[in-house]
């Protein structure tokens, strides 16, 4: 049996020659087909932004839901709204075992009369949208079936690891291509309603004070990270606007999950430091900031410099500037003659002589790491 809901929508979109996406019951985007650009009526509002977004405001949920798309057995069609830029829509209910699990809407024109019994192309439409229900109702017992060892095999004893990680291993695939996501919710936390918007991804809480999330997620391959970065999209969307998230390195099996949570956690920690990795960070693109990662404080020696805020910013923003005298004045906006009067009272206080390559570098990780532990609040360097 299939387990490819990409390969269905674009089968069902094949049938009824239209554009198909599928979500699930709460409007997160699972899957979607290619469309021509160039035909009228194969992108609206809707669509447009489930497919950018990887979901839909309660707004849009709540509009069509009042068609009764939740209750509906089989086909039906949803009417246009040209003041919103909606346009008409068949509506394939995903169901099984008597459940609503998702919707496949197919941007029709209007074309197909969702009562046409009759119509065979309609009918091997509705039996993969029974089959995407299958898929998603397996999926997600699968999912809360393995939340309980992904937990164990990140922070349980070393007996209740290994049998966690042969567990999952059963379940996904000893050589599966996976990678590890953390979800950092922010200063405010973790919503108590809050489950994980996706299909195909095994998550836990890890309690760590702010009941950071880590998600499993499955790749079709080793190098296709577009599942791990639409899940964290979506899942953020959904998270206080602090929240942040990291992507682990790619693994095949989940024989090093603790490696990748802390790749992860490392990411999102970054993500909520430095502004050009947020919101979403992945540990392949963090370059010096995986080592600085490793670092569980900042040197002693940078002590009495972080007490300063602008003697600090001073400093890092010079290391920045691969210690450009003229290029770290522009970007503080200060006189030169200041940034050297600045200087001097940097070595003054840490005892380190910046005109020493050693001595600079452990100065400007001590800097990073102090941002990275929240020592030093975060700034525009970096």
């Amino acid at each position: 049996m299939r387990d490819d809901l990409q390969e269905l929508v674009d089968e069902v979109s094949g049938l009824l020659a239209a554009p198909a996406t599928l979500e699930d019951a709460e409007f997160t985007l699972l899957a979607f087909c290619a469309h021509d650009e160039r035909v009228a009526g194969t992108m609206d509002a809707v669509r447009t932004r489930s497919i950018l977004t990887r979901g839909s405001p309660p707004s849009t949920r709540e509009w069509f839901e009042e068609f009764g798309i939740a209750s509906a057995q089989g086909p039906l069609r949803t009417p246009p709204d040209p003041a919103a830029g909606i346009l008409t829509r068949l509506v394939l209910p995903v169901r099984h075992a008597g459940r609503t699990h998702g919707y496949l809407w197919l941007l029709d024109g209007g074309r197909i009369d969702p009562d046409d019994t009759a119509d065979p192309a309609l009918g091997a439409a509705v039996d993969l949208a029974a089959e995407a229900g299958r898929i998603l109702a397996e999926r997600a017992a699968t999912e809360e079936d393995l939340g309980r060892p992904l937990a164990a095999a990140l922070g349980g004893s070393p007996t209740a690891r290994a049998q966690a990680v042969r567990t999952l291993a059963g379940a996904l695939g000893e050589e599966a291509a996976q990678v590890l996501v953390a979800l950092s919710p922010g200063a405010a936390g973790l919503p108590a309603e809050w489950r994980l918007p996706a299909a195909g991804a095994v998550a836990t809480v890890v309690e760590n004070g702010t009941r950071a999330v880590a998600v499993l997620v499955p790749l079709p391959a080793a190098t296709d990270l577009r599942p791990a970065g639409a899940l964290a999209a979506a899942s953020l969307a959904r998270l206080p606007r602090d929240s942040t998230a990291g992507v682990s390195r790619v693994r095949r099996g989940p024989a090093e999950l603790r490696d990748q949570w802390a790749e992860a956690c490392t990411a999102a920690r970054v993500a909520a430091t430095v502004p050009r990795f947020s919101p979403v960070a992945h540990w392949a693109e963090l370059g010096a900031w995986r080592l600085i990662g490793e670092l569980a404080a900042p040197d002693p020696a940078a002590g009495p410099l972080l007490a300063d805020p602008v003697l600090a910013e001073t400093a890092e923003v010079f290391l920045d500037c691969a210690g450009s005298a003229g290029r770290a004045s522009t970007a503080l906006r200060i006189h030169r003659q200041t940034l050297y009067y600045r200087l001097a009272r940097i070595a003054a206080l840490t005892g380190l002589d910046l005109s020493d390559g050693e001595a600079r570098l452990l100065l400007h990780a001590s800097l990073k790491a102090a941002r990275l532990t929240r020592v030093l609040a975060p700034g525009r360097a970096g």
